[in-house]
């Protein structure tokens, strides 16, 4: 039998559209079930310090979906404290940065193990799974270990640039962090630039076991619908698990 790969979709981006504007349309939280709908696993919404895009009220309205919410946050006090009020069933560090349009890359682990390891914990307290993202980079997997993190999250947004050669090598670099992943014991899922195109090779990448799409799936929709967007998502994501049997 086919393992089931997760599909986690990332709605921060329709509170962009709604806060261009301000008001309260159009509205995640109802994205959010409209995801469910369609055949989505999880739900991912990233509250930034700046509130950019999620917002505090948003991120409780998210939590009464129905599906697990994946909270993505810096590891700071102020983020622990709403996780802490909130409960979403994981919360994903990520790093942040002010001037970013959005997450350059993954969380500098190693360098940075004696702030998050604190974070990891308070949260893990809690009953709130922990995962870490990072570039798919032995070290930095490694150091999630130490950490103690349940889960990292690979960051595949090089490899989705990429072109020819170098998305290969790129893919090559998932899969071997993944790999490594496992022989850890942490559970390995994928996210950032996935899209029609590059999805289906990372879901055939055995112990993948959830993929975290968001900015692609939003600015499709806008042409083709949110439901129909969603399901051939996971219909490639199908296709690429089935390929590994």
């Amino acid at each position: 039998m086919v393992e089931h790969i997760r599909l986690g979709v990332n709605v921060d981006h329709v509170a962009t559209l709604r806060n261009a504007r301000g008001g309260v349309h159009p509205d995640p939280v109802e994205a959010a079930r409209l995801a469910a709908a369609a055949g989505a696993d999880g739900i991912t919404a990233h509250l930034r310090e700046d509130r950019r895009h999620i917002r505090d009220v948003d991120m409780r309205g998210l939590k009464d979906v129905g599906l697990p919410l994946n909270f993505e946050m810096a590891a700071t006090d102020e983020m622990l404290a709403i996780a802490s009020d909130i409960l979403p069933h994981a919360c994903c560090l990520v790093p942040e940065k002010r001037q970013e349009l959005t997450t350059e890359g993954g969380l500098a682990v190693h360098a940075g193990m004696n702030h998050l390891k604190p974070y990891v914990a308070r949260l893990q307290e809690q009953g709130i799974r922990v995962s870490l993202f990072v570039d798919p980079d032995i070290r930095e997997v490694e150091a999630a270990r130490m950490v103690g993190a349940d889960i990292v999250e690979l960051h595949a947004g090089p490899y989705t640039k990429a072109t020819g050669a170098e998305r290969q090598r790129e893919l090559e670099r998932i899969r071997k962090a993944v790999a490594l992943a496992r022989r850890l014991g942490l559970e390995c899922h994928a996210g950032h630039g996935l899209n029609f195109e590059t999805v289906e090779a990372v879901a055939a990448i055995p112990g993948v076991v959830e993929l975290n799409i968001g900015h692609f799936i939003i600015g499709e929709a806008i042409f083709l619908g949110l439901e129909p967007v969603i399901r051939r998502m996971r219909a490639l994501m199908d296709a690429g698990r089935r390929s590994i049997a």
